[in-house]
């Protein structure tokens, strides 16, 4: 699992410290957004849902979550 350490990232343009190989799924899961994310980039990069619970984020990513809010 996690061993203590910390890593800075960047998510949707605010600074956020997130446990050392923390999953995508994991850092939106923390968010509460998880089940209402629909789109990851990691710098710039497009990462494929199916992919998020493997993709471990680095020190210094840039991370844009997308979301689509319905209306009413």
């Amino acid at each position: 699992m996690h061993n203590g350490k910390l890593i800075k990232i960047k998510i949707n343009g605010m600074e956020k410290e997130i446990p050392q190989n923390s999953s995508i799924s994991e850092l939106l899961s923390s968010l509460n957004v998880l089940d209402k994310t629909m789109a990851v980039a990691v710098n710039m990069k497009i990462v494929k849902k199916d992919e998020w619970d493997n993709y471990k984020l680095q020190n210094g990513d840039k991370v844009e979550a997308l979301n689509f809010v319905g209306g009413g």
